[in-house]
């Protein structure tokens, strides 16, 4: 159970910074902050890094979808089967578990901003709230060859308008994508040495590969038993 409290404090740690940046651009009366007017993009590092507040009624990264009360509460489900896999993760790879709590606190942060922020700011009803964009690479802004699916001939922009919870859910997958391997064998390693406690796991047998039997040296002779005399 301790294992799982330090990544949880990983999740944790995302949602507040998530929560308060958030608070910092959209800006709040109850705290006396201003925040960035709706649209407004400020430099940061030359034109290519801006914050640039949004707001997003759909999905990560500006998908949009119908139903903005059926997208919450799938974020919502959605939300506990992670948490619930975390938990029962507790004995996997450290990276494997601190990947989850990342992905975690990122989908706890948009859901905060969907469930509860048309409440706090008056513009909507529970579980209808948008979600505050403001991490902006302006990296490239361009028309997309006809020739790519769905979005070929549209004006778009490389990177979409993003947030700290859409960072935490980027990096805790693609860390899984690639590391995923080594999350497995450690896996298999696990349950090898629970199935035989006294064994010592080898580099073959992390690998999920077969023991080699031990063998005998050569010209070691083995004694056979006397025959009984009667």
């Amino acid at each position: 159970m301790e294992d799982i409290m330090r990544v949880l404090w990983v999740t944790l740690i995302i949602i507040v910074t998530d929560q308060l940046t958030k608070l910092l651009i959209k800006g709040s009366e109850l705290f006396g902050i201003k925040g960035m007017p709706l649209g407004e993009s400020v430099p940061v590092l030359g034109q290519w890094f801006r914050l640039t507040f949004t707001e997003n009624p759909g999905m990560a990264f500006g998908i949009e979808v119908d139903s903005k009360l059926f997208l919450t509460l799938f974020a919502l489900v959605a939300t506990v089967l992670i948490l619930v896999y975390l938990l029962r993760m507790k004995h996997g790879h450290w990276g494997y578990r601190l990947s989850l709590a990342a992905i975690l606190g990122g989908a706890i942060g948009n859901l905060i901003d969907r469930t509860f922020y048309g409440v706090w700011y008056g513009y909507g009803t529970l579980f209808h709230g948008n979600v505050v964009d403001f991490i902006h690479f302006d990296i490239w802004r361009g028309i997309v060859p006809d020739w790519v699916p769905l979005i070929g001939g549209q004006w778009t922009a490389l990177l979409p308008v993003w947030n700290v919870a859409d960072m935490a859910i980027v990096v805790g997958v693609v860390a899984i994508l690639l590391f995923q391997g080594r999350f497995h064998r450690y896996e298999v390693a696990r349950q090898l040495a629970e199935k035989s406690p006294n064994a010592d796991p080898e580099p073959d047998t992390i690998a999920g590969k077969d023991a080699v039997p031990d063998i005998e040296p050569i010209g070691k002779t083995q004694e056979l038993p006397k025959p009984n005399a009667g």
